[in-house]
């Protein structure tokens, strides 16, 4: 019978592979304490999609945990269960949220977002190319952030001095090692940045998603749909999901491809290309490691005799089960940008998978033809075991991602004359 002590998580995340390793190896599920709550890590890729699509399996932690009540006071995790928007909905109120949600981030609209993609870049990569050769720079700062907030902001009409006081309190909502009063006190001001969005909006509307959004609620009052409460958490949830989980695959490409620079060399062979590169990004450092929480509807035997009972909270654990050796062999732990099989959990599965990820796989994979085109000399400017992981066991990047993209080196020798 495998360990029923729960297996603690790291709130920094200081090496998250050796976590997923002991997950896998203690079954199908398992208990884990995450920031002091029990719930069952999934990290079987089978058992996760068939809970991720089962009506027995609910979202609404606020109706269905019983231990909603007294875990949020003190939880420094709250707002990941107690916000209202289609996250955290179940059922009529989900297939509700997500069809108000969907046609912003319809096929037609992405396409069509697509050379507002190409300028952000290309002017991104112009500003990168002004430094000096050699200089080192922070590619998660400079690149990686930019252009997912520039595009969430286009969509949702936020100005520069909106998006920067976003930014840092959004930062804070995926950070796991803050207290329970910290991580409270950055809600309050998040909801407070909000409120004065949509009173900003409702003032002077635009040709935006928050106005539409607003002009939704408002036109059609309680008539299914969204409260207030509703606008508010969808906004969360647009201006988190749109930008946060992009910075890191982008991140976590680059960072890839220049571990192995055989990698980024079966691209320019024809052997692959960056759509396959963003896939294998995301199996092999998913954005979101584990993604908090699920609510068991009714006892669900496990495999190895165990069982999950009604009103237990469940954990999907997407990296673990990205790189579980039963879905992608041996060889999961290795990034292959050749691989086959392109599936993987990044973006959940079944009812909630992300309505964003269109949108995401076009930012990334602009953003690397054009890096790797524009500097293909470049370089981590530090091992990549000196990189250092986010403090959070939901995000996962890096603090900073250092590169040379151009190294003094190769400039002198593309000054250098030739002989006549």
């Amino acid at each position: 019978m495998p360990d029923e002590q729960p297996f603690v998580l790291d709130p920094t995340s200081a090496d998250h592979h050796a976590e997923d390793r002991a997950l896998r190896a203690r079954g199908a599920a398992t208990p884990v304490d995450i920031l002091g709550v029990t719930a069952w890590s999934v990290s079987d890729p089978a058992l996760l999609k068939r809970l991720l699509t089962r009506p027995y399996v609910s979202k609404d932690a606020r109706a269905h945990w019983p231990a909603f009540a007294e875990t949020v006071a003190t939880w420094p995790l709250a707002l990941w269960v107690a916000v209202d928007n289609m996250f955290t909905a179940y059922g009529g109120d989900h297939r509700r949220l997500r069809r108000l949600i969907a046609p912003a981030l319809s096929p037609r609209r992405v396409a069509d977002l697509a050379p507002v993609v190409e300028e952000l870049v290309t002017g991104l990569l112009d500003e990168l190319d002004e430094l000096p050769a050699g200089e080192t720079v922070d590619l998660r700062e400079r690149l990686a952030y930019p252009l997912p907030i520039a595009v969430i902001g286009r969509m949702l009409g936020l100005t520069s001095a909106q998006l920067s006081g976003l930014r840092s309190v959004v930062d804070r909502v995926f950070a796991t090692t803050l207290t329970a009063d910290e991580a409270a006190e950055n809600t309050a001001n998040l909801y407070r940045l909000l409120d004065e969005l949509i009173a900003a909006k409702r003032a002077s509307p635009g040709d935006d998603m928050t106005s539409f959004l607003i002009a939704t609620r408002d036109e059609e009052g309680d008539g299914g749909a969204l409260s207030e409460s509703e606008l508010r958490g969808t906004l969360v949830l647009m201006i988190s999901a749109g930008y946060e989980t992009t910075v890191n695959v982008v991140d976590q490409a680059i960072t890839s491809l220049l571990t192995d620079p055989e990698q980024p060399a079966h691209v320019r062979a024809g052997r692959c290309d960056w759509n396959d590169v963003v896939e294998e990004t995301l199996r092999f450092e998913p954005s979101l490691k584990h993604l908090p929480l699920r609510v068991a509807l009714q006892d669900i035997p496990l495999p190895d005799g165990r069982t999950i009972r009604a009103g237990e909270a469940i954990l999907p654990s997407y990296a673990a089960a990205n790189r579980h050796p039963d879905w992608h062999g041996e060889d999961a732990d290795r990034f292959d940008a050749t691989r086959t099989s392109k599936e993987h959990l990044a973006f959940g599965h079944g009812v909630h998978f992300c309505l964003g990820a269109p949108l995401a796989r076009l930012e990334v994979a602009t953003v690397l033809r054009a890096l790797f085109d524009r500097f293909p000399h470049i370089r981590l400017a530090v091992p990549a075991d000196e990189l250092r992981p986010l403090p959070s066991l939901i995000s996962n990047g890096h603090v900073a991602l250092p590169v040379h993209l151009r190294p003094l080196a190769v400039r002198i020798e593309e000054a250098r004359p030739t002989a006549g």
